[in-house]
């Protein structure tokens, strides 16, 4: 099942999910990787959609699609077993605030010796999140209004729905009951939809589910540091020597790579990177089947052979 064309259809409707609590990890000296996988099984009577699933574990929409390619989004086969990403690599960054991947969507908040974690919804393509950015947290504001653009009015006008001046606050303002403004331009917000977690769909703001949202809000203080990165290849030697990888399928970057449901979107490798495959401990075969898969899991690059 392609990302790509799992957004467009899912855009257009909403869909009945809960929210458990962020996930939560007490950092330790020189160790990356954290979590562990688990698995869903959708009872053989039962129903289910991979948003339900995602929204109980914490996770975005699209660490559900990446690690279950096969399996429908919208109407998974009664007793499948469902792969839970919840496993991951902390991204090579510094450990501080507040740190947004838009390539894997998701925040780390690094406060104290813990990084808590929250999928997020980013901007649709041409109204794109920021991808490398270093600002932090200016005001913060419940119960926020919302003031759209002469252009999203214009957008909206053209499908026949008509936005007023200002959307006053209260539960069906597309920012939720909390917002915080980072930078001038953008905010990290609530949503008034039940769907949108782990896609493109906002107009360029943070977007996470509204209990998240409450949690973070009240505990990031203004003035927090706010880092934007755009990293769909993460990997990491542990202190035992174990290598890992966490390959993301890379955000499009025009209409024609939104379009194409059947390829991947082709990774800008960075000089760390190539460096990196390099590795002589790697096996070359494991790394160039984890870069075809982009299953946004972690994968051991140099097993133990007997």
């Amino acid at each position: 099942m392609n990302i790509k064309k799992t957004v467009l259809g899912l855009t257009l409707m909403a869909m009945t999910s809960i929210s458990l609590a962020s996930t939560q990890y007490t950092l330790k000296a020189g160790e990356r990787l954290y979590g562990e996988e688990q698995v869903y099984n959708i009872e053989k009577q039962g129903t289910t959609t991979l948003e339900y699933v995602a929204a109980k574990y914490s996770l975005g929409l699209s660490n559900m699609i990446e690690a279950n390619p096969q399996v429908d989004p919208i109407v998974p086969l009664r007793g499948t077993a469902l792969v839970v990403p919840s496993r991951l690599i902390l991204p090579d960054t510094v450990h501080e605030g507040i740190i947004l991947n838009t390539a894997e969507m998701r925040l780390f908040y690094y406060h104290g010796n813990v990084v808590e974690v929250y999928p997020i919804g980013i901007g649709q393509l041409g109204k794109d999140t920021p991808k490398n950015w270093v600002t932090k947290v200016e005001r913060k504001r419940a119960n926020p209004t919302w003031t759209p653009t002469a252009a999203m009015r214009a957008e909206y006008a053209a499908q026949g729905e008509y936005l007023p001046a200002v959307v006053p606050a209260g539960p069906d303002n597309p920012m939720g009951l909390f917002a915080m403004y980072i930078g001038r331009l953008y905010a990290i917000h609530g949503t008034n939809a039940d769907f949108g977690i782990g896609l493109r769909v906002s107009h360029g703001c943070v977007r996470l589910r509204n209990e998240d949202n409450e949690s973070l809000f009240n505990k990031v203080p203004v003035g927090t540091r706010v880092q934007f990165i755009n990293r769909a290849i993460k990997y990491t030697t542990e202190p035992d020597g174990n290598i890992y990888i966490e390959v993301h399928q890379p955000l499009s970057r025009s209409e024609a790579e939104f379009e194409n449901f059947d390829s991947n979107t082709p990774f800008e490798f960075t000089q760390e990177d190539l460096d990196f495959f390099k590795n002589p401990e790697i096996d070359q075969d494991i790394l160039r089947r984890a870069l075809h898969e982009r299953s946004g899991r972690p994968v051991l690059l140099n097993p133990a052979h007997f």
